[in-house]
């Protein structure tokens, strides 16, 4: 059987498309974009074309997009830039307590060097309140960090909400959109945010890619020292076939694409729910009542050891995640689910994430569903 890939989550697989636009670049286009000759010349012409691309994706000038190797890069120097820039203005800065690691442990290193942080609660449901910023805010903050959606549970934070609350505020806001970015159709103007991060490898593009958007008029001490890339902001030189292929990988979701693939995971939720409900399997979805992205299912089942769960799975052929971090075969639990639920709670290590992407079909939601419940009730009894 072939195996059957449920964790988009994590990582996609790369678009035929991408591949081809990346094949063509490494073999056909080898100069520095940085030189004046001939070949580089054509190298960079290519660079800002992708440049250009991504930006009016986003409702952005182009000059306002930064190349980075990834989403951790992006959120490192959206965070770390500004805390080191405006320090002499405040050291408070507030975040959520259910980040990806990539916000948390720089948050934790910021801890380190004398700053403030902090960590906005959530709900039950995984929920981010506009309250909650506003009674954080302080005259010293100098920087918001929250995500758009969360990468455990799919529920949404109301970015442009905060946006607004912090029109007439001193502080920067930034968004890890890494989750968002390619699903949803994103203005940033619109958003009212001075930072977002994103990926190429969450898009079906490929992995070690990635943008920073840094809003006009913001000036940041560079975190990389270096040459003059990315006007100044980013040294290094760029991976020309990487932004090739994640502006390929932007091309192909277009508004009908994503709006397609949206009703498509909202239809593969409600089979996974429905089936479990008719096989009477103990279940809750966790953030289920909170505003979701549907491509993120992450399903609290009673009772069952997610470790054992996710092992008896992969061996079915089934690649899933229990969307916590793993070291050396010790599963640790979820920080996102113990926010939501407090440490030492029952789901933190019973729940399963279920992500859907590029290429799953309602017969492979069918075939999983039913090895799903064909383990749960083995494990049970």
């Amino acid at each position: 059987m072939e195996r059957i890939y449920l964790d988009h989550g994590a990582t996609t697989p790369m678009h035929p498309l991408v591949i081809e636009k990346m094949t063509e670049i490494m073999t056909t286009v080898f100069g520095n974009p940085s030189s004046i000759h001939q070949q580089g010349r054509q190298a960079h012409g290519m660079l800002e074309d992708a440049r250009s691309t991504i930006a009016k994706s986003l409702n952005v000038n182009d000059h306002e997009l930064i190349f980075t190797s990834g989403g951790t890069e992006s959120d490192n120097s959206a965070i770390m830039q500004t805390a080191h820039a405006r320090e002499a203005e405040g050291k408070h800065i507030i975040t959520s307590a259910v980040e990806h690691p990539a916000v948390l442990n720089t948050m934790k290193e910021l801890v380190n060097q004398g700053f403030e942080v902090t960590y906005l609660p959530v709900t039950e449901e995984g929920e981010l309140t506009l309250e909650s910023v506003s009674e954080a805010l302080r005259e010293d903050t100098i920087l918001v960090s929250l995500m758009s959606i969360n990468n455990e549970t799919g529920v949404r934070f109301p970015i442009a909400d905060i946006g607004q609350l912090l029109a007439n505020h001193t502080a920067y806001f930034h968004t890890d959109a890494v989750q968002a970015f390619g699903l949803d159709e994103i203005d940033v103007k619109a958003l009212g945010v001075d930072f977002l991060s994103a990926t190429a490898h969450k898009i079906n593009g490929p992995k070690g890619i990635g943008f920073l958007y840094i809003r006009d008029g913001i000036s940041l001490p560079a975190l990389l020292h270096g040459g003059e890339q990315e006007e100044k902001r980013r040294p290094g030189t760029e991976n020309l076939a990487g932004i090739q292929g994640f502006a390929t990988a932007v091309e192909f979701l277009t508004p009908v694409e994503k709006a397609k693939r949206l009703a498509s995971y909202e239809h593969f939720g409600l089979m996974v729910k429905e089936a479990l409900e008719k096989a009477e399997i103990p279940f809750k979805i966790n953030g289920g009542q909170a505003p979701k992205s549907p491509h993120i299912l992450n399903l609290w089942l009673k009772d069952i050891p997610n470790d054992l769960l996710l092992m008896h799975l992969d061996l079915q052929g089934i690649s899933l995640s229990i969307g916590s971090a793993c070291t050396a075969g010790n599963v640790e639990p979820s920080h996102v689910l113990e926010a939501m639920y407090g440490k030492g709670h029952p789901s933190t290590k019973e729940s399963l994430r279920i992500s859907f992407g590029l290429g799953n079909t309602a017969e492979e939601i069918e075939l999983v569903t039913e090895k799903l419940i064909e383990v749960v009730n083995r494990l049970r009894n």
